[in-house]
């Protein structure tokens, strides 16, 4: 038997410091309301946005998707596993976020991984400080130089650019909307930058795709930056409502990550019915205003109100609200005795934030209504009075 006396002693460490976190298991699918251990609470920790896991047509685009092709694809893409279905998905996305092309992959994790093989060893790549894990890690895997600029700093930047001159290829990597703490990129300060040093922008939409822009479209169309954002990367697995993630861009792009993307290259291509539901998601989205116009009717309304009872939400401008308690164990504890009140939020603490920036995170769907909202506003006010929170 193996001696796992390390790990052992790094997991109770985490314990002790009140940021172990056990799997929670859910009863019931993914909604606004679901059962866990018997008890029905609301779940306002769900990136379900637009509440499309339940929606009639992407639960019947899957089921037709079994009937004709199967299960599975059988295959990584660039051998047969690239069905009509797949094609046809890629076609409609990069219609969807007017680009000349779009290439999916298994995740939005590994969207983030293969697209940093733009980079070698004569390059720089520059990303803001709070970006998420799979850029990181993406970066990691490069032989490119790397350099951080302080969070939405555009003077530093801009230092950064100007230091960087002799290198064959510059690429500006950032979130559109930071997952932690909901607030949006100053992207067209970040274009301006890129077009002034010559610099290739690359744009995660994680969290802005089917939540920004136009019918959902995302940070660029957001911001009238049509043409001048190279790299959009979405996720199909948010708002969107399946799994999955996409690189939209030219279509030298597209060519070069078929050849070139490990993540593409060795990963079987998703199941037909996962396509089909993207499929289907993205036709709701371009019908759907009035989906994304109730999200962000009900994100404002839960932050104002959040605000007003005196907790901190730093920076958030999206349904992405956080409310900031700082020590990793006081964390923890506001979001179990949020549990106990019918209300699930999930506390996130170190490494995923700074040791004194723990949060209980927020996120605000358009299937949310007011009385569940107020619902939410009702536990917080009590429990965040309970362990003095609030003054």
């Amino acid at each position: 038997m193996a001696n796992w006396g390390a790990l052992e002693r790094e997991l109770e460490q985490l314990k002790k410091e009140g940021r172990y976190r056990p799997i929670t298991v859910w009863e019931t699918g993914s909604d606004t309301w679901m059962n866990i251990g018997g008890r029905r609470v609301l779940q306002m920790s769900s990136n379900n946005y637009l509440g499309l896991t339940n929606h009639p047509d992407l639960k019947k685009a899957a089921i037709e998707a079994i009937e004709q092709y199967g299960v599975g694809s059988g295959s990584v893409r660039t051998i047969t596993g690239t069905l009509h279905i797949h094609d046809q998905l890629e076609q409609e996305l990069a219609a969807f976020k007017e680009t000349e092309a779009a290439l999916v992959f298994q995740s939005g994790f590994t969207t983030n991984q293969g697209v940093m093989t733009i980079l070698g060893a004569d390059d720089v790549v520059i990303s803001d400080e709070l970006n998420h894990a799979s850029i990181i890690d993406g970066i990691r895997l490069t032989k490119a130089q790397r350099r951080i600029y302080a969070h939405r700093d555009m003077d530093q930047l801009e230092a950064v650019l100007r230091e960087c001159g002799s290198f064959a290829k510059r690429v500006v990597v950032t979130d559109g909307v930071f997952s932690m703490d909901g607030d949006i990129a100053p992207l067209p300060a970040i274009v301006e930058l890129a077009e002034k040093y010559d610099a290739i922008v690359f744009v995660d939409d994680a969290h802005a795709s089917g939540v920004l822009g136009r019918n959902g479209k995302g940070s660029t169309d957001h911001f009238g930056l049509k043409g001048r954002v190279h790299i959009q990367v979405g996720t199909l697995s948010k708002a969107v409502g399946a799994v999955g993630g996409y690189a939209a861009g030219d279509q030298v792009l597209k060519d070069f990550l078929i050849q070139k993307a490990r993540p593409f290259l060795f990963s079987t291509s998703a199941p037909p019915a996962v396509a089909a539901t993207c499929l289907a998601a993205i036709r709701v989205l371009r019908r759907s205003e009035s989906l994304i116009g109730q999200l962000w009717s009900n994100a404002t309304y839960f932050r104002t109100k959040v605000r007003a009872l005196g907790f901190n939400t730093g920076g958030s401008e999206t349904p992405i609200v956080p409310v900031i308690v700082g020590d990793p164990a006081k964390t923890m504890l506001f979001s179990d005795l949020l549990l106990q009140q019918g209300v699930f939020a999930q506390g996130i603490v170190f490494p995923t934030v700074a040791m004194d920036k723990g949060r209980v995170r927020f996120i605000v769907t358009a299937n949310h209504t007011r009385e569940d909202l107020d619902f939410a506003i009702d536990a917080l006010e009590l429990v965040g009075n309970k362990i003095g929170l609030l003054t």
